[in-house]
């Protein structure tokens, strides 16, 4: 169990002839939008955070945005460019891996192909010189939280993907580290198992009193299993902060469009104010802005002119009203009690989701391609953004 400290830091990849290093591929990648200096390509950019004992946090983004390299940095097989990393009060920085007391899993499991389930567990107990009596304590404990009792005696090719990564993550916690790092260690599994190992990480999380830091693409996983989310992009920390704080108020359009699914719908609207009221004309319809945001506009000194609103799919619904916008049907995809409605409004796509059936339990499948429908969205759905810099402008 341990606190662990990020203040400040970078990371750069200098400049290489021909192929990159091995250990430069094995990072995010270099995203072409990436800063590039003399120095080389900024991966990541000043990155602080101050992560609690016991605190499970989640590094999102796409690909490329530097989460990887990140923790690779925390583990230690990264060296830090600049910046302190501390665990436990402790500076870290010139610490050789195994020095750490972190434990890691990978994507790829890295599990020996030639040991049984149990001695891959006991692989690290064995290099520490544990005894006997203790090792086979401890992986026969971790085996009964993990549910694996029946295959230590087992191969990992005899296994399946789910066991697989079971045996990973038995194989990290009978070191009872201070701190577990796992990076994207669901993404090689089919959606259903991705489920259910999801709800195992939430159980076992229980049951182990360790800090986590996880790093994924997939902003469900982000969002069910973090205390607190980092949000990044490009090498840049976008937001951090509870799964709540990041959907209800995303710092920017890039998080608000990353965070929720289906993504959130985007239209160039503008913002107007009369006597202290902000309002948003999206065509010519025109909707108020709730107190709260105008209070916080006003006080941001926030001027009229075009801005970006952003509207999630479950804040449209459908209206008869001619006054309304009006768009054009485009698929119609059945999702089961929910309908997904792909509109075609001003030359831009947008999603619209709606109930499957009516108040009297009867489907509604009546949508027909190429027909228009009419859309509205209340106040209070309405998230509003710069036009340039794609900042909130309610926060």
């Amino acid at each position: 169990m341990a606190s662990v400290s990020l203040k400040n830091i970078k990371k750069i990849y200098p400049p290489v002839a021909g192929e990159r290093k091995k250990h430069q591929a094995s990072s995010d990648g270099h995203n072409a939008n990436l800063e590039k200096t003399e120095r080389g390509v900024v991966a990541v950019q000043d990155f602080s955070i101050e992560i609690r004992d016991k605190e499970f946090v989640v590094l999102v983004g796409p690909s490329g945005c530097g989460k990887s390299t990140t923790l690779r940095m925390i583990a230690g097989l990264e060296e830090i460019t600049e910046g302190q990393l501390y665990i436990d009060g402790k500076l870290v920085n010139e610490l050789d891996p195994k020095d750490r007391d972190i434990a890691m899993v990978f994507q790829n499991y890295a599990l020996y192909p030639h040991m049984t389930v149990y001695d891959n567990m006991a692989f690290a107990l064995k290099k520490r010189t544990s005894s006997k009596e203790e090792i086979d304590k401890k992986v026969k404990e971790a085996a009964v939280i993990l549910g694996i009792t029946d295959y230590l005696d087992r191969k990992p090719k005899s296994l399946s993907g789910g066991q697989r990564q079971r045996v990973a993550i038995g194989r990290a916690i009978v070191r009872n580290p201070k701190c577990m790092l796992m990076d994207e260690p669901l993404s090689n599994l089919d959606a259903k198992l991705r489920n259910q190992m999801r709800a195992e990480l939430i159980r076992l999380r229980k049951k182990i009193d360790t800090t986590f830091i996880y790093v994924t693409h997939d902003q469900t996983e982000a969002m069910t299993l973090g205390d607190r989310i980092v949000v990044m992009k490009d090498g840049f920390v976008q937001q951090i902060g509870t799964p709540k704080e990041v959907f209800d108020k995303p710092s920017n359009q890039f998080v608000a469009g990353f965070i929720g699914t289906p993504q959130m719908n985007f239209f160039q609207a503008d913002l107007k104010e009369e006597h202290g009221q902000f309002s948003v004309d999206l065509d010519g319809f025109t909707i108020p802005v709730v107190h709260e945001d105008n209070s916080r506009m006003k006080a941001n000194n926030i001027a009229s002119g075009p801005i970006i609103l952003g509207l999630r799919p479950d804040s449209l619904f459908l209206v008869e009203s001619k006054d309304c916008p009006v768009a054009n049907v485009g698929v119609v995809e059945m999702m089961g009690t929910n309908v997904h409605l792909h509109l075609e409004y001003n030359g831009k796509d947008l999603i619209l989701v709606t109930q499957a059936k009516d108040e009297h339990q009867h489907l509604k499948m009546d949508y027909e391609s190429d027909s228009e429908i009419h859309f509205s969205f209340l106040p209070q759905s309405m998230y509003l953004f710069d036009i340039e810099t794609g900042k909130n402008l309610a926060i």
